[in-house]
């Protein structure tokens, strides 16, 4: 039995004796969660949900141990007797430094089927802000995350990046409260390039290689990185159902067309890729891309030709749950950035397309009236 159906079975024996307290597990330690008196000195009135920290090895010896401390707590929560003093002192002596944390939390995180550039971008930009020799404490990952500006996309991924290390380590952190109320949907609207300009400047394009790139960044609304993490083989064969491979942002996905002329019109068949490093990270391949074009004086964003497709797929009347997944986002991300978007010029283009629909329902006759 591995160690994962072990814990399960230990929390339901604990929850068939009505016990309060479950195992859970995170790197190679088990802990213990469930509704615990504040701490001392937390400045916290009522009891809610902490987890205890055992220094428990996650083996099966280290469950049947957990188990019994699990017990012999909630038989103390039931007779209101339970006291933290047992449990502090074992999470100085076991102390780490924020940078040891953040190694075997990073380890964690990749195992589990995170990816480096997520790493990189969401949790290292800001952890790399800790004082590295410290302890981990709630206090400085509180003191990140009120070094950022409020409500700005900066603050929200502190703040996801605190809260994962200080569930990870066992520290007794929330930072929900500090969130504030950054959306995709408070970002500014853009006035984005029609296709028609879209494809003007696919053909002013003179290096072949990096023309292909917007090519295929224009049909498939890719991120930069994307288009040199592709299943090449299957391009070059002529499928225009592209297939982005599994160490990009978001993993591993299938893309259509959009428009699917523009995949013979750009001759996107014909791979011809920059002679750039592609052993380098997501985003610094990503980057090469953005500076190019940045460089050879694109007259819009590089990434706006991502953001045209989303658009793009609204006006064919692509379902949004289907466009989300090939964009390799959620539904929600998809809805609160895109639909923001939307101009008149996309309204009343839907409007005349679903106007000249032969099967519309149409108004009664006034004969019938």
């Amino acid at each position: 039995m591995d160690i994962g159906a072990r814990i399960a079975a230990a929390n339901t024996r604990l929850k068939s004796a009505n016990v309060g307290v479950r195992l859970t597990k995170t790197g190679d330690r088990l802990y213990l969660r469930g509704t615990f008196p504040p701490k001392p000195g937390s400045g916290k009135l009522h009891p809610h949900q902490q987890w205890i920290t055992l220094g428990i090895y996650a083996n099966a010896a280290g469950v049947k141990r957990a188990e019994a401390e699990a017990k012999a707590i909630g038989g103390l929560l039931a007779c209101k007797e339970f006291s933290w003093v047992p449990y502090l002192e074992p999470v100085r002596e076991k102390s780490r430094t924020a940078s040891t944390l953040i190694e075997e939390f990073k380890a964690h995180y990749l195992a589990a089927g995170g990816t480096e550039t997520t790493w990189q971008g969401d949790y290292w930009k800001p952890l790399k802000n800790l004082p590295q020799d410290q302890q981990l404490t709630s206090e400085l990952l509180q003191a990140l995350i009120l070094a950022t500006v409020p409500n700005t996309k900066t603050r929200k991924r502190a703040c996801m990046a605190a809260g994962a290390i200080a569930k990870f380590a066992g520290l007794d952190f929330n930072p929900a409260s500090l969130s504030g109320n950054y959306s995709p949907r408070r970002v500014s609207p853009r006035d984005l390039p029609d296709d028609l300009l879209i494809a003007e400047v696919f053909y002013r394009l003179k290096n072949q290689a990096w023309r292909w790139v917007y090519g295929m960044l224009a049909t498939y609304g890719l991120r930069p990185h994307e288009v040199f993490r592709l299943d090449l083989q299957e391009l070059s064969q002529g499928s225009q159902v592209i297939t982005v491979l599994e160490k990009t942002k978001t993993g591993t996905r299938r893309v259509w067309p959009c428009y699917p002329e523009w995949f013979d019109q750009f001759h996107l068949s014909k791979v011809n890729l920059p002679p750039i490093d592609l052993s380098r990270s997501n985003d610094k391949v990503g980057h090469s891309a953005t500076r190019y074009f940045a460089d050879h004086k694109l007259p819009f964003k590089l990434y706006d030709l991502r953001h045209c497709w989303a658009i793009r797929t609204m006006e064919f009347g692509l379902d949004i749950s289907l466009a989300a997944q090939q964009m390799g986002h959620s539904v929600q991300v998809h809805t609160e950035t895109y639909h923001h978007w939307i101009s008149d010029r996309h309204h009343q283009r839907a409007f005349e397309t679903l106007m000249m629909r032969s099967d519309r329902p149409t108004p009664p006759s006034p004969l019938n009236l």
